[in-house]
């Protein structure tokens, strides 16, 4: 029963790891199925290309410029605009070992913006955990705080009320035993009557 959950966990952490491979070579089989389509040796689709591969290289440049600058849109305008120059080579390229060649390094690179954000992930991830982990102890705390004046508060309250009981039992004993006492004038009072006391000779 806990395999499939295992099996989708490892996909989870892999899915991510594998993208940047997996999109470099969908734009080099790309490339290479348009060179089989007439893109090879065709100077207007390279033209095409080195124009789209700028265009989106100043649109990375100027969203990274400046302090207000956005590194998610940056970093994928500069990989829109790699894999643009990387499908134009290869569908400009006659041979294979360029477009290879180019494969490589963009898939160098592509792990390498990949692994800054990674790393910041990760490192955002483990703080949350630590937060989340510092709050448990602290409510836990709290809590067992909680539960120990609770049960100090009843035990006083239990001790309060025994010996006041224990006290008023006293009094009344110690009134009763008084020469001349009355146990009659408190119940025409509107009192309980005490209980009185038969000898046993």
């Amino acid at each position: 029963m806990n395999e499939p959950l295992i099996q989708r966990h490892w996909a989870a952490i892999a899915a991510p790891k594998a993208a940047p491979a997996v999109a470099t070579s969908t734009v080099l089989i790309l490339g290479r199925i348009w060179n089989a389509n007439g893109a090879e040796h065709s100077v207007g689709n390279a033209a095409l290309m080195v124009v789209l591969a700028a265009g989106a290289a100043t649109a990375g440049a100027f969203a990274a410029a400046g302090r207000a600058g956005d590194p998610v849109i940056a970093g994928t305008a500069f990989a829109t605009s790699g894999g643009l120059a990387l499908a134009g080579v290869a569908g400009y390229a006659d041979s294979l070992p360029l477009p290879i060649l180019l494969w490589a390094v963009a898939t160098a690179a592509a792990y390498g913006l990949a692994a800054r954000y990674w790393r910041t992930d990760r490192r955002d991830t483990v703080a949350y955990e630590r937060q989340s982990t510092v709050r448990r102890e602290e409510h836990g705390h709290i809590e067992r705080v909680e539960l120990l004046r609770s049960r100090t508060q009843i035990e006083v309250a239990r001790e309060t009320s025994t010996g006041y009981a224990d006290a008023l039992a006293q009094a009344l004993t110690a009134r009763a035993a008084l020469p001349g006492f009355n146990p009659q004038t408190l119940t025409d009072a509107g009192l309980p009557e005490l209980p009185t006391h038969t000898e046993h000779h």
